[in-house]
């Protein structure tokens, strides 16, 4: 029998612009937790709405708002696995009146 995988929990928080949703995003992409069809569908929609470099925060900014702003107002979770993992990555956003969103761990 195969040894059980190891469960991963990571929280990311900073300060605001800091690039953690892009971060996120594009280690959710390296490790194999998303498509590559995926990815190239939000760096379309995001090059239409001017912001071609939010292709990887697109992968956990889903409100509109986030979109169209630019940054992360509700945290976001996103679970994958890889070869040896069970990983859950929660993003948080950096602006203070959006801290509320916090209580939820």
């Amino acid at each position: 029998m195969g040894k059980e995988k190891i469960h991963i929990n990571i929280v990311v928080i900073g300060h605001v612009d800091s690039g953690k949703s892009t971060t996120t995003g594009h280690l959710i992409y390296k490790c194999g937790g998303i498509d590559k069809r995926t990815i190239e569908k939000f760096e379309k929609e995001a090059a239409e709405m001017g912001k071609g470099s939010f292709k990887y925060a697109w992968v956990l900014d889903k409100l509109k708002a986030e979109r169209e702003r630019g940054i992360t107002i509700d945290i976001s979770l996103w679970k994958f696995e890889t070869g040896r993992y069970y990983v859950t990555i929660i993003d948080a956003p950096g602006f203070a009146c959006h801290l509320n969103t916090y209580y939820c761990f």
